[in-house]
């Protein structure tokens, strides 16, 4: 599925000073990046690290993405889950990214039909490429259609394990077929995953609860 999900803190200082890191960032090469990305005692250049990867970051870089997901920084957190998204959404094929963009507008457009033939397409084109089948999952969410975007969840966690969005989405989804305890699971393996998805924790909560109170009412 899709979505982001930012601290609220580390997202405003994020968008206020992210033009000066950036502009740091920018000269860092893929390797620089990951090095900076690792060094645990330059906060600054983790950030910059986290930014770089964002622009210049391969599949093979998520799993320190994923780490910097705990990082003590705020800002760390917040560049690197935006790092992550930016890598899943690349393809290494322009002319399917060029697809991917359009499908992605009309999903914005709600034109769910149109963006389900649009990423169907980046799907028989690139079927290694995740997030192509993550799009079309969410597509099928929003049309109601929710076995097919159960199934498309699960060729995303075959080729994206970290995907704590489709994660995330295996819990929406079984939340509409009530069967919370099943959506609390996977909305723990998202959080497992990234520990800073505030909507999810709150959800896990509010799940957690009902469910006490479920079992209660059985005694």
């Amino acid at each position: 599925m899709t979505g982001r999900w930012w601290l609220g803190l580390a997202f405003a200082c994020a968008v206020l000073s992210q033009g000066a890191t950036a502009a740091l960032a920018a000269d860092l090469t893929r390797e620089q990046a990951l090095a900076a990305l690792a060094d645990a005692d330059d906060v600054e250049g983790r950030r910059r690290g986290a930014l770089a990867l964002g622009e210049r970051g391969l599949m093979g870089d998520v799993p320190q993405l994923s780490r910097a997901l705990r990082d003590v920084d705020p800002l760390v957190r917040a560049f690197a889950e935006n790092a992550m998204w930016r890598v899943w959404s690349r393809s290494g094929d322009d002319a399917v990214d060029q697809l991917f963009a359009v499908g992605v507008e009309q999903m914005g457009a709600r034109l769910g039909e149109a963006a389900v033939e649009t990423f169907t397409e980046v799907i028989r084109r690139r079927p290694e490429f995740a997030e192509g089948w993550n799009k079309r999952a969410t597509v099928y969410y929003l049309l109601g259609e929710y076995e097919k975007s159960l199934a498309d969840c699960d060729e995303v966690m075959k080729r994206n394990p970290y995907h704590f969005g489709a994660l995330s989405g295996y819990g929406m989804i079984y939340l509409k077929l009530d069967r919370p305890a099943k959506a609390l699971e996977y909305l723990q393996q998202a959080l497992r995953v990234n520990p800073n998805l505030e909507s999810v924790q709150q959800t896990v909560e509010m799940l957690k609860s009902m469910l006490i109170q479920r079992r209660k009412d059985t005694i």
